[in-house]
Order: C-alpha cells, then structure tokens, then sequence
C-alpha cells in the first residue's frame, strides 16, 4: 500500500490541537511537509512547537489566520504557499436549543464551518487540476446526516460541508485529484474534556457517567458506545490523502463508530 506523502506539502486548517492535530501528526510520518494553522499566532506557534518537540524529524512550518473571514484566508494562503494536500479541518460546535439561535450565530457557524474550506479550496483545487494531482479533504461530521436537535445550526454546516466536497470533487473527472469528505463521531478533544469536567462538577457526578448517558440519550444507535479518540479519525483522513486512495474520489467516508445506521 503506498502511503508515501514524501516531497508532498499539506496544510490542514485548525490544527493547533484535536483531529487536526493528529491529522498533521499523521501527515508528517507519511513524509508530508505539514503546515500548521490556528486563529492566532501564538496557538498556531504553540502547535508547531509541540509538533516539532514530537516528531523532530518531521517538517512542519505555520499559517496562523481566522480563515472564517476572507483577510485570515488570505494570509494563510500567503503563508502556506502551494499545496498537494488540503484537509479543511477548521470548525466549531456548541449545544444550543433551536429556538435560540440567532441570525448573526448561523452567520457566524457557516462563515467558520463552511466558508473556511470553500475559500481555501476556490484557492487550491485549480492549481492542484493543473499539476494533475492532488487532495482535498472536508472533515464534516456524522451530525451532517444524522442532524442533532441539540446543535442543528452545526449539523447544516456540516451537511453543506458534504455537499460542498461531492460538487468539487465533480470537477475532477478524468484527473489524479481527489476530493473527499471524512465523517468522524463523537471524539474527545480537549475541548471537550474540558466542558464535560466541569458539567460533572455542577452536576455532583463523574466525566465517565455523563459520557455514558451522552451515548445512552444523545448517540443511542453508536456500535462503539463510547468517544473516538482523534487519532482515530485522522487514521482515515491520512489514508485519503495517500497515493493509495486514487479510486477513492467523491466519497463521504464515515469514521461515526456506526451512529448511522443507512448502509449507503
């Protein structure tokens, strides 16, 4: 199988810590180049130091920028410079009842979760048709088909993620480019960790009890009956953007721990 990324050059979009930051991890012992991005300098130079602490070895470099507006797409794309890889990573996610959710929230959700990726890839993906070979990954979510009612502004986001990515990809008929969608479940990032913490402290109860009842209540049709750990789903994103998933174009490829249950 040949995931051999070596005189490649990526870029995956928030990945100063989570999936993102295993994705780059990945990239970076398949041989890739891996640029760095988070909303600020200091994030993003705070990522690139524990990668290059990790992984000496390894190249990483930065674009730190808020790729949700277009001046922080511009800037990263200067300071990423040309791409053979492109994992739109960058995304935010809150519980929030329906009702409540205001028009300037949605804004602010498509803007970050939707518009981050499409900037890029306007960018990118013709560049990458000319040379002839390239990746595009949207990391959308099991919740872009299986819509929460706790977070249905984040669940559109990410439905339009899926369909933003099967619209590209059709631009790339006859080509060795490759655009795809990774569909991760329930991960625990640090972000989480930190949220369900403090929730069992209001609540008199432990991390472990709430993440049961979170997959009793909220994910009851999970097979794994239990949170994915972000190296998890950058396993499957690394492998599409190998030389090994060249017929794998198109696709929305589900890492959920099997929440959906449509086989197709």
């Amino acid at each position: 199988m040949d995931l051999d990324l070596n005189g490649k050059r990526a870029l995956v979009t928030g990945s100063t810590r989570g999936i993102g930051f295993a994705t780059a991890a990945g990239l970076s012992e398949m041989g890739a180049t891996v640029v760095i991005n988070g909303r600020t300098a200091a994030s993003t130079e705070a990522a690139l130091a524990k990668a290059k602490a990790d992984r000496p070895k390894a190249r990483f470099e930065a674009a730190p920028g808020d790729l949700s507006t277009p001046e922080g797409a511009a800037a990263v794309i200067e300071a990423a410079g040309d791409l053979d890889i492109l994992v739109n990573n960058m995304s935010i996610y809150d519980i929030k009842a329906f009702e409540d959710i205001s028009d300037s929230e949605w804004q602010r959700f498509f803007d970050t979760n939707v518009m981050s990726g499409l900037r890029l890839t306007r960018h990118y993906l013709p560049k990458m048709l000319a040379r002839n070979w390239g990746r595009v990954v949207f990391v959308s979510s099991e919740s872009g088909i299986h819509i929460p009612e706790e977070m249905i502004h984040y669940g559109v986001t990410k439905a339009a993620q899926l369909a933003a990515a099967r619209g590209c990809a059709e631009l790339t008929k006859g080509t060795c480019v490759t655009v795809n969608s990774v569909l991760p479940g329930p991960t625990w990032v640090e972000g989480l960790a930190a949220k369900f913490e403090a929730r069992a402290k209001a609540q008199n109860t432990t991390v472990e009890a709430l993440q049961e009842q979170m997959f009793a209540k909220r994910r009851p049709t999970s097979l794994l009956q239990r949170f994915e750990a972000p190296e998890e789903i950058a396993n499957m994103i690394c492998y599409v953007c190998s030389p090994a998933a060249s017929a794998t174009n198109g696709a929305a490829l589900r890492c959920d721990g099997g929440i959906v249950r449509n086989p197709f």
